[in-house]
């Protein structure tokens, strides 16, 4: 069964979820223990309605039971899902084929520099 552009999302940000559940269980193996939440920003406000509505939707049911433990992680303060606007996405740089002013402005926001500005910092 295709998933609808929300479900994806959802789907999206529970892989996202176990990603930062990973992240935090690394820094806390270096002694940096993560008291925050960590920010899940998503940019599609029905995809974090379902995360953050516990109630079981007829309309995700068909969505693998092993994705809905974002709205467990929601719920403990591992993460916090927020939304984010399309145009202010720092991911699309790693995701989408953006067209060259998205990609530069992208690259700014980021704080990716050329080497050449690096000046000695970076051996040929």
């Amino acid at each position: 069964m295709a998933l609808s552009t929300t479900e994806a999302e959802y789907v999206s940000a529970s892989e996202a979820t176990a990603q930062a559940i990973w992240l935090r269980f690394v820094l806390d193996d270096f002694g940096e223990m993560q008291a925050e939440a960590t920010p899940l920003f998503c940019d599609n406000m029905s995809a974090i309605s379902m995360a953050k509505n516990p109630v079981f939707h007829q309309r995700t049911r068909h969505i693998n039971k092993k994705y809905h433990f974002i709205r467990e992680a929601l719920q403990e303060g591992v993460i916090d899902v927020k939304f984010c606007r399309s145009e202010e996405q720092l991911a699309d740089i790693f995701m989408k084929a953006l067209p060259k002013d998205r990609f530069k402005q992208l690259k700014l926001n980021l704080g990716v520099k050329p080497v050449s500005s690096l000046g000695e910092a970076v051996e040929s």
